[in-house]
């Protein structure tokens, strides 16, 4: 016999690339020196020459299972032959076919045809393993080979790319053409030649730009993977059918299911059953019922039959689908395009009857991996709207006549990217899980990483007792799903990103106001730290949207490192349903202008639909506030109570997520919960009372013992205070008694009320006295029959220290020191030394008439700031379980045989004290008093 040469193609032979207008700008390429399966030089249409790095195969192979390349071709040439044709008048891109014969006496298989061959520096498809239906994986450098979901029609296939320069790459595809094979036998991903059999290979190539991901663009999102020349996407363009793309959870039932219909109760449970999801994984966005296979042919009754005899008729199926149809959920009937041996009835016509009488959505085609023009043209005459919902997922010629279709669940154990998703990320695909058989929490993490939903199939009977569990989860997955199903649809979907770790992979969503990333992890142990780029972008912000909580991303350059969070599993579970774990970082615009001011939170936007404020991450079974977009200023704890933790704050387009903020109040947080009460403002200054001029004043405070932790949300935060009166003195007893005659006041709890009083009088002398023994309540009663109010701590303070910020209320000479007394061998006080006594009492225990420390007054002429009594202010504030009030100046009583006493006696004008709220009786004591504010016009 004559030796055949291994490839048919000398040196200078031409391939004819056309230039690729349809996604990017690259010059179409003209030439490829070849030599034997080999290619060292292209040329562009320019004719200017472009010299690679270094030689690459044409294709390489498997041969017998053992990996054969051109630079080793004694090793395989004895038995098999390899030629070339290119197709000179291919558009666009390039291809040619590459043929296999087999020229010795021995049956050989061929599998695992690569284009420009495998190289551990590059990105390439083929099989890998020996999994009877899923074999093609995904080759990424110095990263484990990734499984994934291609074509029905296309197990074969192989696709590599090769770097031409810093710009350019050149991408190819191989697929396996069926015409012409000759004397041997095809198997999903190889090929038996018996002793002169053959088998040809389609080779596509083409250029582009950009990372390896965009080579994988063109061969199949744009081409299709050639299996049509025009992509037909009409169906695709109406706005009737656009609805499935956004529907991401499907339950399938049968009709003997007790959740459809008992027949112990005589009773349809099918809307209930919907209701039971709706906490859980926010409903159904499509319900399948199912009354013919298994039952079908047990008589002469066809399928459309078994509809018809189902309980109450169609009229009682139809009034079922109105309910459906209230509660936001589409209904599916079933349709068995195998049955033709029962009751003749034109299938057509017969499934647009059933359609029309059951006023359904759409219809499972059982056995069918696509539609037909005739079976939509049939929906169509009943109604727009109607899917058509094949039980295998179309393969690219098939997508043009069908909008949705199925990840089937023969395919244990799903690979991990579904590059059908890729084909055609507008085309509706769901994975079908099975709940019975075992955790399946890897089928939902897989729907969301690829960006798709999730067919529940009920078919088999079983009901495991976590399934609520499951759902609580599937619900986490879809809700994001369906917030950002834009970017989920979107053509600039990019799977598996560059990360610096194995294991964990990204995809990519990008819209034109956001992109979102989808991360699955197989790390049992979880991970928590910087895993992928991310391009910055001006007037933008990372939310982990998964977890809810704003990422402060490390910036590098232009770019800044994602902080990805997945959570730990039982190692165990590696290899089955239950293993994996998610997170999804989202770029968002900043649409939300928001700012938490202890239990303030005050929300601007100016976009979208509504506004959701969620107590705790956002889920299914609990319910937002809800705003319309505007300014809003609202106190947490009056619509949450005393509740701690996270708050999310979601802006929303109709259904669609437009920003997110987050803010987290750690337990034990004090939060300011009290309003002030606006008085008639006056236009003079009233008796008693002093002028506070407006200023520029910096709120800074100091405490003693913080167990019970202070407030600090506006620490050292500066304010523009307006002008305000406020009174000279603390309220004395006889002006709380001229209110009290006045109004007959009587609180309703009177423990301790004006306990130093005798028989409700105030006792001979103490008129001019601070009075004490009166609550919050009280103090608020008195304040508001005078016209007047309580001051905040910051009014107090500032009209305390005024704008100088001064320490004390006097001008001190010598800065204050304060003494440490030794009480025991371990417990000290401290008192301060060098203020002089006839500024303030020290601390002497006895009360004493209001006005008595006259060289104490301020510069606004206010007296007895400090040593006098604990002065109430207006502020409240919840600190968990606990609340209490702010209180200054310190008080005539300073116990010191304890520090862990209430330090009283003079304090200076930053101290503040807390007043625990229990009840009134108890919170009234002898060193509280207050003074009264008035607004000024």
């Amino acid at each position: 016999m004559q030796k055949q040469l291994p490839l048919l193609l000398l040196s200078g032979s031409i391939f004819l690339f056309s230039k690729n207008c349809e996604a990017q700008d690259v010059a179409g390429l003209k030439n490829i020196q070849v030599d034997h399966l080999t290619v060292s030089n292209i040329k562009d249409n320019d004719n200017q020459s472009l010299h690679l790095d270094k030689t690459i195969p044409l294709v390489d192979f498997e041969l017998n299972g053992k990996y054969c390349t051109p630079s080793h071709e004694d090793e395989w040439q004895q038995k098999l032959a390899v030629s070339f044709e290119a197709d000179q008048g291919f558009s666009p891109g390039f291809k040619g076919m590459v043929s296999f014969k087999n020229i010795s006496n021995d049956t050989i298989t061929i599998s695992n045809v690569v284009p420009l061959g495998r190289s551990n520096d590059k990105v390439f498809i083929t099989g890998f393993g020996d999994n009877g239906l899923s074999r093609t994986h995904l080759f990424l450098p110095n990263r484990k080979p990734v499984n994934v979901i291609v074509p029905d029609n296309a197990w074969e296939l192989g696709f590599s790319e090769s770097p031409v320069n810093n710009n350019l790459s050149v991408c190819a595809l191989a697929r396996r053409v069926r015409k012409g094979f000759e004397k041997g036998s095809m198997g999903r991903f190889e090929t038996t030649l018996y002793p002169g059999g053959s088998v040809s290979y389609s080779l596509y190539a083409d250029l582009y730009k950009g990372k390896w991901q965009q080579g994988l663009r063109v061969m199949f999102q744009q081409r299709s993977l050639y299996d049509v020349k025009t992509f037909d996407d009409s169906l695709y363009h109406r706005k009737d059918l656009e609805w499935i793309r956004k529907s991401y959870v499907v339950h399938l039932l049968m009709s003997w299911d007790n959740q459809f219909y008992d027949s112990k109760d005589h009773t349809y449970h099918v809307i209930n059953f919907l209701k039971k999801g709706l906490p859980l994984y926010g409903g159904d966005d499509v319900v399948g019922i199912w009354p013919t296979w298994p039952s079908l042919g047990i008589d002469q009754r066809n399928q459309f039959d078994l509809f018809r005899d189902l309980p109450g008729g169609l009229s009682k199926i139809k009034a079922l689908a109105d309910s459906c149809h209230k509660m936001n959920t589409n209904m599916f009937i079933c349709y068995n395009p195998w049955d033709g041996s029962t009751r003749g009835e034109g299938h057509l016509s017969g499934l647009a009857d059933i359609i029309r009488e059951t006023n359904s959505d759409g219809a499972v085609l059982d056995t069918q991996g696509a539609s037909s023009h005739e079976l939509q043209a049939a929906a169509d005459s009943v109604k727009p709207g109607v899917i058509m919902y094949p039980e295998g997922m179309a393969v690219p010629r098939d997508m043009q006549g069908v909008v949705a279709g199925r990840v089937h669940n023969a395919l244990y154990y799903a690979p991990m990217l579904n590059l059908n998703k890729f084909i055609k990320p507008e085309f509706a695909i769901f994975r079908v899980a099975e709940v019975y058989k075992e955790p399946i929490r890897r089928e939902f993490s897989l729907s969301f990483f690829n960006g798709y939903g999730t067919e529940i199939n009920m078919f088999s009977p079983g009901m495991p007792a976590n399934l609520d569990d499951e759902y609580r989860y599937l619900g986490q997955t879809v809700r994001i799903l369906r917030e950002n199903a834009t970017n989920f649809t979107g053509k600039a979907y990019t799977p598996l990103i560059s990360t610096n770790r194995d294991s964990i992979w990204v995809n990519e969503w990008p819209s034109a106001s956001k992109t979102i990333y989808t991360i699955y992890s197989i790390i049992p142990g979880g991970y928590n730290g910087s895993l992928f780029e991310i391009k910055n972008k001006p007037a933008t912000h990372l939310v982990d949207i998964w977890h809810h909580q704003e990422l402060n991303a490390k910036p590098d350059g232009d770019h800044s490192l994602a902080l990805v969070q997945t959570d730990a599993f039982n190692s165990s579970w590696l290899g089955t349903n239950n293993e994996g774990a998610v997170d999804c970082i989202a770029q968002l615009p900043e649409f939300l202008n928001t700012n938490l001011s202890g239990d303030i939170l005050t929300i601007n936007a100016d976009k979208g639909t509504e506004i959701k404020v969620w107590k705790g991450v956002p889920s299914y079974d609990t319910k937002p506030v809800v705003f319309k977009p505007g300014m809003h200023s609202i106190h947490l704890t009056d619509l949450f109570g005393r509740y701690e933790g996270k708050f999310v704050i979601q802006l929303f387009n109709e259904d669609e997520l437009l920003d997110e903020r987050v803010y987290e109040i750690a337990p034990g947080t004090p939060r300011l919960i009290t309003d002030i009460e606006p008085t008639v403002p006056a236009t003079r200054v009233l008796n008693g009372m002093v002028t506070i001029p407006a200023g520029s004043f910096k709120f800074h405070t100091t405490h003693g013992d913080d167990f019970i932790s202070y407030p600090n949300f506006n620490e050292d935060s500066v304010y523009q205070m307006p002008s305000f009166f406020m009174d000279k003195f603390p309220v004395t007893n006889k002006q709380f008694k001229e209110f009290l005659d006045a109004t007959n006041y009587q609180p309703e709890d009177t423990a301790n009320f004006l306990k130093n009083w005798i028989n409700k009088n105030i006792p001979v002398g103490m008129e001019n006295f601070p009075v004490v023994y009166v609550s919050y309540e009280d103090a608020k009663a008195y304040a508001k029959w005078a016209g007047k109010r309580l001051p905040s701590e910051i009014e107090w303070q500032y009209a305390a220290q005024t704008p100088h910020l001064n320490e004390w209320p006097w001008k001190q000479k010598n800065p204050v020191k304060w003494t440490s007394e030794v009480v025991t061998n371990t417990l000290t006080v401290k008192k301060p030394a060098g203020i002089d006594s006839t500024y303030s009492n020290l601390g002497e225990g006895k009360m004493y008439p209001v006005g008595k420390y006259k060289r104490g007054a301020n510069p606004y002429g206010l007296q007895d700031l400090v040593g006098c009594v604990w002065q109430l202010t207006n502020d409240i504030y919840q600190s968990g379980s606990y609340r209490y009030i702010l209180m200054k100046g310190g008080s005539y009583f300073n116990p010191s045989s304890s520090w862990w006493y209430v330090q009283g006696g003079p304090r200076p004008l930053t101290y503040r004290q807390f007043l625990l709220r229990v009840s009134p009786g108890f919170e009234r004591n002898a060193t509280v008093g207050f003074r009264c504010v008035k607004g000024r016009r």
